[in-house]
């Protein structure tokens, strides 16, 4: 009968120190993605707030990624106008 009981107690000891081991890893995996949650949550921020920047299209057509929205180009910059002049970025 002790014999069975320390059978059972090394057992119930291993079972254990696998699941520490194993809680250990899931707390590593949960704070990574805590923080990939995080940085997510910041991009879609970001791009929340660009969008609501820029004017809506009727055709939903999409902005490229260089090109500012014709409201949102600096004083001066005249892209897609007659003239070909490189913008004044220095405000005179």
């Amino acid at each position: 009968m002790q014999e069975r009981l320390e059978r059972r107690l090394g057992e119930l000891r291993a079972e254990r120190q696998t699941g520490q081991r194993m809680l250990a890893e899931l707390e590593g995996k949960l704070a990574e993605l805590q923080q990939t949650l995080l940085r997510i949550g910041g991009a879609i921020q970001v791009l929340e707030e660009l969008l609501g920047a820029a004017p809506q299209s009727a055709g939903g057509a999409e902005l490229s990624s260089d090109e500012p929205a014709p409201g949102n180009r600096p004083e001066g910059d005249r892209r897609g106008s007659e003239s070909s002049r490189p913008a004044d970025l220095t405000g005179q």
